[in-house]
């Protein structure tokens, strides 16, 4: 063979593996992660908050394509509510839907995330301490402490708790003294000190209890989930506006180490499809508690407003709930300053920036 012939051959089989390799560089293999599901289960066994369960969870596998994918579980399918913290924190379920006031009882703590005090604050304020303010990490703070394995996301901005059901109009704080009432949370240790006699139950619950005379006033907490529950068949005296759950949202919580081990943009979803939550939330529910209202109204009840005199007699009771609390807790204490001081900042500013809409409304409705 020539010369030429040689450099020939070994140009053209040079050339030949250069544009292999090209190809190489240009379709490489692509290993992805094999799709993760994950059980949730919810609070809920049907009603708004159930459909609000399943908002979340939509966002997330809309976003999550194949990668990820929730499935819903109702109340009960695996374990008790009451045991749905722990069975998220031993990795029996991979994460649960619901609110914080449902586990108050492993620390007092908890219900400041949600049902606690109101500093002049709605449930948006509350939410934004959380995300702006340090709630979070002393969210994060309280869970180690108590050793739990979770991951919790907050959202879903609820308008203040109705007062409740009554079977006469209450006119004062005199008249709720002695009576069971039903609610939750730090609220029961604020209903306590009016007088009250509490009754911790779950929603689904509250009707027949009431029926059945095992309580004689109850709230849960919405238009919507009252008449569903079917409370107008057992009161016709609805009191709206109360101090006692002034400001409430949902915990979303995961199993932190089911959770750490994702990706990190999908550990991105599940937070930020929990942000997206917070509007559809407030848009959808809002035009549904109207409307049901309505409907209550029509069907007999009804509607007052809780006097001022009933919930300045809350805030009282809340004064002394925070200083017993805050003296036999120092973490409590330390969560309780970190929302006044939050609370007195920002409202300062919405309180002076905020028009009286009470008195455009009465403008044009009357």
């Amino acid at each position: 063979m020539s010369k030429t012939s040689s450099r020939r051959t070994f140009l053209k089989g040079a050339a030949v593996a250069t544009t292999a390799a090209a190809g190489t560089i240009a379709a490489p293999a692509i290993v992805r992660a094999a799709p993760v599901t994950m059980k949730m289960q919810a609070a809920w066994g049907g009603g708004i908050f159930l459909e609000n369960a399943n908002s979340y969870v939509k966002r997330v596998n809309d976003m999550a394509g194949k990668d990820l994918t929730i499935e819903l579980l109702p109340v009960n399918s695996v374990v008790k509510t009451s045991q749905m913290q722990d069975a998220v924190h031993r990795g029996v379920l991979d994460a649960a839907h619901y609110v914080p006031a449902y586990w108050y009882s492993k620390s007092p703590v908890a219900s400041l995330f949600g049902t606690g005090p109101c500093f002049g604050w709605s449930s948006q304020e509350v939410l934004g301490w959380i995300y702006y303010g340090g709630g979070q990490e002393l969210f994060d703070e309280m869970m180690a402490k108590l050793g739990l394995n979770l991951v919790s996301f907050f959202n879903s901005p609820m308008p203040a708790q109705p007062l409740g059901w009554f079977k006469e109009e209450i006119k004062s704080a005199k008249q709720m003294s002695g009576l069971k009432y039903r609610t939750v949370g730090l609220a029961a240790d604020v209903l306590l000190e009016m007088g009250m006699s509490v009754v911790q139950l779950p929603g689904g619950e509250i009707q027949p209890a009431m029926k059945s005379g095992l309580i004689d006033a109850a709230e849960f907490n919405n238009p919507t989930s009252d008449r569903d529950f079917g409370m107008q068949d057992v009161s016709k005296h609805y009191h709206l506006a109360s101090f006692h759950q002034s400001q409430e949202f949902f915990e979303v919580t995961f199993n932190k180490r089911k959770f750490d081990a994702l990706p990190g943009e999908l550990q991105a979803i599940l937070r930020y499809a929990s942000e997206a939550e917070n509007s559809n939330f407030y848009w959808h529910n809002t035009r549904r508690y109207a409307d049901d209202l309505n409907k209550l109204r029509a069907q007999g009840v009804n509607v007052y407003r809780t006097p001022d005199s009933v919930m300045a007699g809350q805030l009282d009771a809340w004064d002394k709930v925070i200083k017993r609390m805050s003296a036999g807790d120092p973490f409590f204490a330390k969560v309780i300053e970190s929302q006044k001081a939050y609370a007195k900042n920002v409202m300062d500013y919405l309180n002076l920036n905020q028009p009286d809409y009470k008195l455009a409304y009465k403008h044009y409705f009357g």
